[in-house]
């Protein structure tokens, strides 16, 4: 299957070379390529891309705006682009709905791995940017009570609540299947029921719940708070680096 992409950035050169990059793939092709966000907004609707690759600041309208109008109302993914290695952008985005957060100095088969990632519907997020973001959430002080979010978590079972747990650590599916004991197809049908019962998007949104309700906290996880929250499973070595 094709993966039908839409780059937006107002750099001409950086989207035109992100373009080339990712049409050279037998897999991928480049529907347009625009110059903010509106105009992203627009090819999204007109389109029907599966991934779009957003850069944070554009004119007209930003990169974090199209992607919540796009989160809104259309099934296709994002992958924010930016230069700027900056929580506030980091957070924004990922509420926003982006499935995936990448520095414009990423690598060429790192960004063609982001965009395949996030086309087969998993996240995926640069891990200067993970390290940041598992910081952030894991020293905030607790200046508000817990309790509100943490009822979130009601309307799961106790089965699902590890499985969020293990999301939380990184862990894929299979890794999960073999800490619980279970089929790795029961395991994906706890991830789905996860996502479905708490209304998140992806992955990403569910490492973010399971800080914000602290069911997460740095004395729980007894690793590197560094690693990547997504994707960042005791891999093998041939593992591609962002994944």
């Amino acid at each position: 299957m094709t993966i039908r992409v839409v780059v937006a950035d107002d750099q001409e050169l950086v989207r035109s070379g992100f373009a080339m990059i990712l049409d050279a793939q037998p897999d991928i092709e480049v529907l347009a390529e625009v110059g903010d966000g509106a105009q992203a907004l627009d090819a999204v609707r007109r389109l029907s891309p599966d991934v779009t690759l957003l850069d944070i600041r554009m004119p007209v309208m930003d990169g974090i705006e199209a992607c919540r109008a796009i989160a809104g109302e259309d099934d296709c993914r994002t992958v924010m682009l930016t230069t700027f290695d900056s929580d506030e952008y980091v957070y924004e985005a990922l509420h926003a709905g982006a499935s995936g957060f990448l520095l414009k100095d990423v690598r060429r088969d790192d960004l063609v791995h982001a965009v395949r990632v996030v086309a087969a519907g998993d996240s995926l997020v640069a891990p200067s940017v993970a390290r940041r973001l598992i910081a952030e959430y894991t020293s905030r002080p607790a200046t508000t009570p817990l309790a509100p979010e943490r009822s979130r978590l009601g309307a799961l079972t106790a089965r699902e609540r590890e499985t969020l747990l293990h999301l939380a650590r990184g862990l894929s599916n299979a890794e999960i299947a073999a800490e619980l004991v279970l089929s790795e197809h029961t395991v994906k049908t706890h991830v789905g029921n996860v996502l479905s019962k708490l209304g998140l998007r992806d992955r990403i949104q569910a490492v973010i719940c399971a800080y914000e309700t602290g069911l997460v906290a740095p004395s729980h996880e007894g690793g590197d708070v560094g690693a990547s929250p997504v994707r960042a499973r005791r891999s093998p070595p041939h593992d591609p680096p962002l994944g």
